[in-house]
């Protein structure tokens, strides 16, 4: 049954990624100009998965916010692929020690989120970004950065172990 389900609701995704869907999502939540109402919140629990995909790709600030904690997987995926998505809220999901450690994989993959300095901090700091790829990134960061991070309690053993690596390979080269 879980995997009719999912199924359907990736070729309800594909539909509404390529545009061919008929969903309807109220303006109020897809435009930035103006607030959406507090009852966004008591909205989002009666929308299909059609309804949420749509929103997630098109929505606003505060819709992407609650979309991004939507129990179902395939939403949040999508609200990575907004468009209108920030650095600033891709800095804030990565920080985020309660963030699906699948959405930090896919921050981490992509290559022009990878490229921003407080993306790669925030994914190395992140205790739930998986170990291979926090690793990847330690030796990016800055001196002082690699410092703190190999005398951090807050950051898995093994992130920490190769950024006290990297500091004493740099301490033996002055």
């Amino acid at each position: 049954m879980s995997a009719d389900v999912t199924s359907e609701e990736e070729v309800i995704a594909a539909a509404v990624a390529s545009g061919t869907d008929a969903i309807a999502v109220p303006a109020e939540l897809v435009s930035d100009e103006q607030p959406a109402p507090s009852s966004l919140l008591q909205r989002l629990p009666s929308m299909t998965v059609a309804e949420r995909i749509k929103l997630a790709l098109r929505g606003n600030r505060e819709a992407r916010m609650h979309l991004l904690r939507d129990p179902n997987r395939l939403i949040r995926r999508f609200v990575l692929q907004n468009p209108r998505i920030g650095d600033e809220e891709i800095i804030a999901l990565a920080k985020n020690r309660s963030a699906d450690d699948e959405l930090l994989r896919l921050i981490a993959d992509s290559r022009e989120w990878a490229k921003n300095y407080q993306i790669r901090i925030a994914l190395v700091t992140n205790p739930k970004t998986p170990i291979a790829l926090a690793l990847r990134f330690v030796s990016s960061l800055g001196d002082r950065d690699v410092r703190a991070l190999a005398k951090s309690k807050n950051v898995p053993n093994a992130v920490a172990a190769a950024a006290k690596r990297i500091v004493l390979m740099k301490g033996d080269r002055r």
